[in-house]
C-alpha cells in the first residue's frame, strides 16, 4: 500500500529522516518505534505531506505522492489522528466529527451557504455518518457534549473519530495511548484492533512498549533518523541494537 524509498529531510544543518526505506501492506499495523528525537513524527509528516523531503520519494498504491500537500495526500486516503489540542473544544463530540467531512462534500459551497436541499441532504447523510463513527468508537452517548468536557481518554478517541471521517486507507496513529490510564489504554488498543478488522491499514507511533507489541504485526525502529532495524515484535524486543538505541550502551 504504502513504499517509501531513501526518504530524506534536512531542517538546516540537521538531519531528522535519513534515507528511510519503508513498505507497509494493506490491513496490518506497524508499529514506528524510536527514542525521543529519532525522526519518527518527521516521517509521519513527510507521509501525511505537511512537510516535503529534502530528497527521495513516497509512494501510495502505486502512485508516486511525493511532495504532495497534505489535503491532496487526504483526498488519496492517508490520514493522521487528531491530538487532544486540535479539538474543536468548544463544539459537540457529534459537531467535532462532522467536520471531518469538509474534504468530501460535493455539493458547490454556495449551494451549502444558502441551505438548498441537495446541501442540506448532503448534511443530513455526513451527520448519519459522523454518529455511526461515533458508536463503533463507543462514543455516541457523549455525542451533544462539548469537546472541552471530555476526559483525556475520550478526547483521544474523538481525535481518531475525527480521522475516521475522512474515509482514510491509511490511518497514522500519533501516540494514540500518551497520558492515558491503564483502563483508556486497553480499550483504545481494542478500539485500533477493531478498526483494523474494518479493513484499514495502521502505522503506530508510540512509546507505550506493551502497547507495541501487543498490537503491531511487524516494528519499524528509527534511531537519529535512520531505519536501525524492523522485524516482528519478538525480534524487535530481543535486538541488542534496539536495547542499545534506547537504554544505551554499557561502559565496561
Amino acid at each position: 500500500m504504502l513504499k517509501v524509498n531513501k526518504l530524506t529531510k534536512h531542517f538546516g544543518g540537521l538531519v531528522a529522516v535519513n534515507e528511510v526505506d519503508l513498505h507497509i501492506d494493506s490491513s496490518e499495523i506497524v508499529g514506528l518505534i524510536g527514542p525521543n528525537g529519532a525522526g519518527k513524527s518527521t516521517l509521519f509528516n513527510l507521509i501525511n505531506g505537511f512537510l516535503k523531503p529534502t530528497s527521495g520519494e513516497v509512494f501510495f498504491e502505486g502512485m508516486d505522492i511525493t511532495g504532495f500537500k497534505a489535503h491532496d495526500v487526504s483526498h488519496l486516503g492517508i490520514d493522521q489522528s487528531f491530538q487532544a489540542s486540535t479539538l474543536f473544544q468548544r463544539l459537540s463530540v457529534l459537531d467535532n466529527v462532522f467536520i471531518g467531512y469538509h474534504m468530501r462534500y460535493k455539493t458547490k459551497y454556495w449551494k451549502r451557504l444558502l441551505r438548498t436541499p441537495s446541501a442540506l441532504k448532503e448534511e443530513r447523510a455526513f451527520r448519519k455518518d459522523a454518529l455511526e463513527i461515533l458508536t463503533f468508537m463507543g462514543l455516541q452517548k457523549l455525542r451533544d457534549e462539548q469537546a472541552e468536557n471530555l476526559s483525556h481518554g475520550h478526547q483521544k478517541i474523538l481525535g481518531v473519530c475525527m480521522a475516521l471521517a475522512t474515509k482514510p486507507k491509511l490511518l497514522l496513529l500519533d501516540e494514540p495511548v500518551a497520558g492515558m490510564s491503564p483502563t483508556e489504554t486497553e480499550t483504545m488498543i481494542e478500539l485500533i484492533r477493531k478498526i483494523q478488522e474494518k479493513g484499514l491499514t495502521i502505522v503506530v507511533v508510540e512509546h507505550d512498549m506493551k502497547v507495541i507489541m501487543s498490537l503491531c504485526d511487524r516494528i519499524v525502529v528509527l534511531n537519529y533518523g535512520r531505519k536501525l532495524m524492523e522485524g516482528s515484535p519478538n525480534e524487535v524486543l530481543k535486538s541488542d541494537e534496539v536495547i542499545e538505541a534506547y537504554l544505551g550502551k554499557a561502559e565496561i
